[in-house]
């Protein structure tokens, strides 16, 4: 199936029933952000049943007016190829920051009941789009981690200097990516308290805070009074790899404390907290998908949020909905040009546009 689908420069809204494909289109612009999905863990789980292949392209402007042709294809078995401008990258990682981007979705909700590691995930996705040597330092740590976790793991006792050995490059990395989350979630909580505010109005106190190993020990200390306890484990239990975000409603957990529309809010004012830390870290404004966001929201969160993100400082937006009346509702609230596309089994009809 070929879809070419000519977009606004600001709202982009997609309705459509559910399994028609409005948020694998979303999910095609989140890939040629990060070079991968953000649903399937597998890059051949996005080819289509019984394709060879598949292919993305996108031409991008900054904001600068500079345009880039972003191209991705992928054959059953064989490695993604990346191509900027025609040129492929070397590494995929050297692409990612280069067009920023932010989505909010159901999945976020991940984020509160999931395990550490889907905040963790979400510190890395935010840094590495506008710190390249974060990124770096990341992928070196963790191949150490990997190293040192086989070094563990084998049938013999590990090699105390090759384990002394991956120790070492495990606390370098982990002394600087330490230092950026520290400096991240200082800068963040302040914008996302302001966010969160604006939406509610009141009433409800939320608060983010960054805990990790590192706060008051030192990690090549930590790492060789574990070793046997480790060895036992057959894992590393020390290091940034065991990072956590605090999550609080009104001085509680929020995975215990929050609703489902309190938890909601809670994430799109953590998403949006993001956009704003994006463009001011790296100057390009970032691309904002909001996929069926809306679900669990009064209708005064919902003005609030869409009175946000149509004022300034936001740029190209995208938004699924599986209600035309929700959507008509919110197009009628905004004082700006917009498309309304119609999703059905993959492909696109556009209803409606406004230009100004």
């Amino acid at each position: 199936m070929d879809v070419n689908i000519p977009l606004s420069p600001k709202i982009n809204c997609f309705i459509g029933s559910n399994g028609m494909g409005k948020t694998n289109l979303l999910d095609a612009v989140y890939y040629l952000s990060f070079c991968k999905s953000a649903l399937s863990p597998s890059d051949n789980g996005n080819i289509c049943h019984e394709a060879p292949f598949f292919m993305l392209q996108g031409t991008y402007t900054s904001d600068s007016g500079i345009d880039n042709e972003i191209s991705c294809g992928l054959k059953r078995g064989d490695k993604k190829q990346f191509r900027r401008d025609g040129k492929a990258y070397e590494r995929l990682s050297d692409h990612i920051g280069h067009i920023p981007l932010v989505m909010v979705s159901p999945a976020d909700n991940e984020l509160i009941a999931g395990g550490s590691e889907e905040r963790r995930r979400f510190m890395d996705v935010v840094i590495s789009q506008y710190d390249k040597e974060y990124l770096n330092a990341l992928i070196r740590y963790n191949k150490a981690l990997q190293q040192r976790n086989v070094l563990l793991r084998g049938e013999r006792e590990p090699d105390a200097e090759m384990m002394s050995l991956m120790e070492e490059m495990m606390v370098v990395e982990a002394v600087a990516i330490h230092e950026r989350r520290k400096q991240f979630t200082d800068e963040l909580i302040p914008i996302f308290t302001e966010f969160h505010n604006a939406i509610v109005g009141g009433g409800e106190e939320v608060s983010l805070r960054y805990r990790s190993h590192l706060d008051e020990n030192d990690l090549a200390e930590l790492l060789a009074a574990s070793r046997a306890d480790d060895r036992r484990m057959g894992y590393t239990s020390k290091g940034v790899h065991r990072d956590e975000l605090v999550m609080q409603l009104n001085g509680f957990p929020i995975r215990k404390e929050g609703s489902q529309g309190q938890n909601k809010t809670y994430l799109v004012s953590l998403k949006l907290a993001q956009f704003n830390f994006l463009c001011r870290k790296g100057g390009e404004t970032p691309l904002l998908l909001l996929d069926d966001i809306f679900d669990k929201l009064d209708s005064h969160r919902v003005e609030r949020i869409i009175d946000l993100v149509s004022g300034e400082g936001f740029g190209q937006i995208f938004i699924t909905d599986v209600n035309r009346e929700h959507i008509d509702g919110i197009l009628d609230s905004i004082n700006g040009e917009y498309k309304l596309f119609e999703v059905k089994r993959g492909e696109t009809e556009l209803l409606k546009e406004i230009v100004k």
